[in-house]
């Protein structure tokens, strides 16, 4: 059903195109959001306009910043790491999942620990646990990593491992998710949360680590298999019926044509939910 959508959908883009007139400007897609999905959205749009000639203009400013410039319709697609929120979901936006996630743990690649429970893990975000000796590690303080309020994943983490919780204000609060990669690689006591897809990086000089959550390491197989307890969707988020030049690139990037950039970003790509079913 996907090809015969993915025929059709590019079908009408032709003919939109074609009834363009040769004077007018090429046209273009905005996709506004997550840091957590610029690889997909960017080396998609890279493959998209090879094909169409259509540019996609990609930025990563945070999930809420995304499903806000769709919602007043500054962007034509939201691309968010978490699902709508409770003040989200009267905005009329419809969620198209593009791929499935886990958040992996971090550590210092000094850092002995290799495995937290999320009880453990909600305590240490909560301020409750501040040295790593508490864990079963050195006699070390805890120096915290946070991601910022617009971070989808800060939201994800917040609603599968916190439960109600509230995080500790003294904690260090980033923007990115390059920025908390770089800090816990450089800080021997530092723990931080990232997609899995970032913890090897291939523009990073230093290392990370992922620890376990419940003794289950974070790999595609126990993400998929739903046994790693911190894992999610990342979504794209659209208003209303979106243009065919839009609705041609979300089916460009949930097709098996991208299958291969979804893994090696470290993601699980949704064509596997199909050949689940089958």
């Amino acid at each position: 059903m996907r090809k015969i959508a993915s025929v059709l959908s590019a079908a009408v883009l032709t003919l939109t195109l074609c009834a363009c007139s040769s004077g007018s400007s090429t046209s273009s897609i905005t996709v506004a959001g997550s840091t957590t999905c610029l690889p997909i959205a960017e080396i998609a749009a890279e493959g998209f306009k090879e094909e169409t000639g259509i540019d996609v203009l990609v930025s990563g400013l945070g999930s809420s910043a995304g499903i806000e410039a769709v919602s007043n319709g500054t962007a034509d697609i939201a691309s968010s790491s978490r699902g709508l929120n409770a003040d989200e979901q009267d905005l009329g936006l419809t969620p198209i999942v593009i791929a499935h996630d886990g958040i992996a743990v971090i550590v210092n690649d000094d850092n002995p620990v290799d495995n937290l429970s999320t009880e453990q893990l909600r305590d240490i975000y909560a301020g409750k646990i501040t040295n790593w000796k508490e864990v079963g590690g050195e006699d070390l303080k805890i120096q915290v990593i946070n991601r910022d309020e617009a971070s989808g994943t800060r939201e994800a983490f917040k609603s599968i491992v916190m439960g109600g919780v509230s995080f500790d204000r003294r904690a260090a609060v980033l923007s990115g998710t390059g920025q908390v990669r770089d800090v816990v690689s450089r800080s021997a006591g530092a723990i931080g949360y990232i997609s899995l897809g970032f913890v090897e990086s291939k523009f990073a000089e230093t290392a990370v680590r992922a620890i376990s959550v419940n003794h289950i390491e974070p790999s595609e197989k126990t993400i998929a298999s739903g046994g790693y307890p911190i894992s999610r969707d990342l979504y794209f988020y659209v208003k209303g019926t979106p243009t065919p030049e839009a609705q041609a690139y979300i089916d460009y990037v949930t097709s098996e044509k991208m299958d291969s950039i979804v893994r090696d970003a470290g993601f699980i790509p949704v064509t596997d939910d199909e050949s689940a079913g089958e």
